[in-house]
């Protein structure tokens, strides 16, 4: 007979304390902490998600999107900037060819970016599901800063070719601006509050915008300041000298301009606090205890955290939580399920088909510009000149009011009908562009090129950035959406390497792309494709994270967070609800 049957009033076993996790500053605030002295994991989970759904959008949520979206701004000035930089690397390294870079070399810089970029999308969207969000996020913008530096200091020299060079370290730097984009796009989703989580992503989207409108401004800039320089040449080909010098010197600086903001956001990328729903969902247990702060408490100088306590404590994690444990089979079942794989589908395929366009389009500004008669000019320096202004009137009349007013209105229109009207507008468009090319004047085409990029940004370029960051489980959230964001890259790479150089079929010294008109029209198609790819997504404003990974059913009833989706979704006229979920 053992001693607690003789004994009436057993004591209770004394409860597990889990320990806390480390990291947290002014933008990410460290929720997981604030309920660490609670022993169910589950109820843990279950407070520290609805603190995070329902708080008052505030200082925190902005600066928050701030550190995320100065990663974007970094990508998007290195990805845009490289029209103007093959145009300046014609100049200085192709003399004798009319200080025109050859077609394939142009194509290959332009492309290597890209190819990087799917490798970071799946590389560091698979670690940030494996090894956690925190221990990633940071090193995605060393990556960036490094080969950003490196790319400005490139030469030519007799044993290296300048493209060679140029093309490996973008590859580098496309790694980097890969791993941003899933790890930024969670980040800010897990961290944000339900009711304006579409207005944060969006937020950090829309620093894209930011991004072309400050390399077009550093283009402009260096122009100016090296303008006696290039005043002394009246055409890239005679542009030798102190003009060639100049040219090479501003190439630098728009490329090495780029690492600036990077260096400003690390410190707060890399002291960010993990998640609470990866702390709960996926790792089971808080690894890493809070060994400053009790050390402090003990009064010693170095933190030990008691190994046996934390055993315990991931011990009753992994035997309490009620949340789908991740696995290569959790995996293939989750997916092989239609309606969870309609929507990677709709995710991944509409991703590919929008940058199929938009890349191809965005990526040529300065070859648009000069078609339609917005650049050129008698002098190097009136030249340049003009293409940075070309530049900025598109950036400023188009993409940047696109972004926000996606901001302004994804979490009222929602997710779907954003992007469904914007790949409806674009293919009527394109169309018009494409087949009514020769009968359109200059004016006119600009006037439509302008509102391609407003309806591209207030549409599905940025609601194919958030859609993925919100639908997937938190166990395959960054891996999702890493797949879906490289399925773009890839329609970027084929419309840069076989859609874009078609424009040259034929080419002459009168006509330099005469078959602009007829990749317009390819790029109508793909728009019209998208409309059907974008019916499988699913509609996600105002409504948990939970609710829309089907985890509150998976883990029979895990906690109050879907239940305060629900109640957000009824106060929009229960939108929350009903076939919009189901897709």
């Amino acid at each position: 007979m053992s001693a607690d049957s003789l004994n009436p009033n057993p004591t209770p076993p004394k409860p597990v304390k889990l320990a806390t996790t480390s990291g947290g500053n002014n933008a990410f605030h460290n929720f997981n902490n604030d309920f660490a002295h609670i022993a169910d994991p589950n109820e843990r989970r279950r407070l520290a998600l609805a603190e995070i759904d329902k708080a008052p959008f505030g200082w925190y949520h902005i600066r928050a999107c701030v550190v995320a979206g100065v990663g974007f701004f970094t990508d998007s000035y290195d990805i845009f900037s490289v029209g103007l930089l093959t145009t300046m690397l014609g100049i200085v390294y192709w003399p004798h060819s009319k200080g025109i870079m050859p077609t394939n070399s142009d194509t290959t810089i332009k492309v290597a970016t890209s190819g990087g970029t799917v490798l970071g999308q799946l590389g560091f969207g698979a670690l940030a599901d494996i090894v956690g969000r925190k221990r990633m996020y940071g090193l995605e913008l060393i990556v960036i800063i490094f080969a950003t530096l490196a790319q400005s200091l490139t030469s030519n020299s007799p044993s290296m070719n300048i493209v060679g060079t140029i093309t490996f370290w973008r590859i580098i730097m496309g790694i980097g601006i890969g791993g941003d984009y899933p790890l930024s796009s969670i980040i800010t989703s897990e961290f944000a509050t339900t009711k304006w989580r579409g207005a944060m992503m969006g937020a950090v989207f829309a620093m894209q915008g930011i991004g072309q409108l400050v390399a077009g401004l550093i283009m402009l800039f260096v122009t100016l300041g090296f303008k006696q320089s290039l005043l002394t040449a009246k055409t890239y080909a005679t542009c030798q000298g102190v003009c060639g010098v100049a040219v090479d010197k501003m190439w630098r600086t728009l490329i090495g301009f780029g690492a600036v903001p990077a260096c400003i956001a690390l410190y707060y990328r890399l002291t960010i606090p993990e998640t609470p729903r990866y702390t709960f969902d996926v790792a089971r247990d808080v690894e890493k205890a809070n060994e400053d702060v009790e050390a402090y408490i003990a009064g010693r100088a170095e933190g030990h955290p008691d190994d046996v306590q934390r055993v315990q404590g991931k011990i009753a994690a992994q035997e309490r939580m009620k949340v789908p444990k991740a696995s290569f089979g959790d995996f293939v079942r989750y997916y092989s399920k239609w309606k969870n794989g309609r929507i990677l589908l709709g995710t991944a395929g509409s991703w590919f088909l929008l940058d199929v366009a938009f890349y191809g389009v965005s990526l040529n500004n300065p070859i648009i510009l000069a078609t339609i008669g917005y650049s050129g000019g008698d002098t190097v320096y009136k030249t340049l000149l003009n293409t940075a202004i070309g530049n900025l009137i598109i950036v400023c009349a188009g993409a940047i009011p696109g972004y926000w007013v996606t901001v302004a209105t994804v979490d009222t229109l929602g997710r779907k009908p954003i992007q469904l009207g914007g790949f409806i507008i674009l293919t009527v468009i394109f169309v018009v562009m494409g087949f009514a090319y020769h009968h359109l004047s200059g004016h006119a085409l600009l006037a439509l090129y302008v509102l391609a990029q407003f309806f591209f940004n207030f549409g599905p370029n940025a609601t194919t950035f958030i859609v993925p960051g919100e639908c997937f489980p938190t166990r395959y959230r960054s891996t999702s959406h890493g797949f879906s964001a490289a399925s773009g890259k890839l329609g970027s790479i084929i419309a840069q390497a076989a859609i874009a150089p078609l424009r040259v079929r034929g080419a002459t010294k009168a006509v330099p792309n005469p078959w602009l008109n007829h990749v317009l029209e390819i790029y109508a198609l793909f728009m019209f494709l998208g409309i059907f790819t974008s019916l499988c997504i699913k509609e996600t404003k105002r409504v948990t994270l939970e609710v829309l990974s089907g985890e509150g059913d998976e883990g029979n009833d895990i906690g109050g967070s879907p239940q305060s989706g629900l109640e957000v979704g009824k106060e929009n006229g229960k939108e929350a609800r009903g076939e919009e979920l189901r897709c």
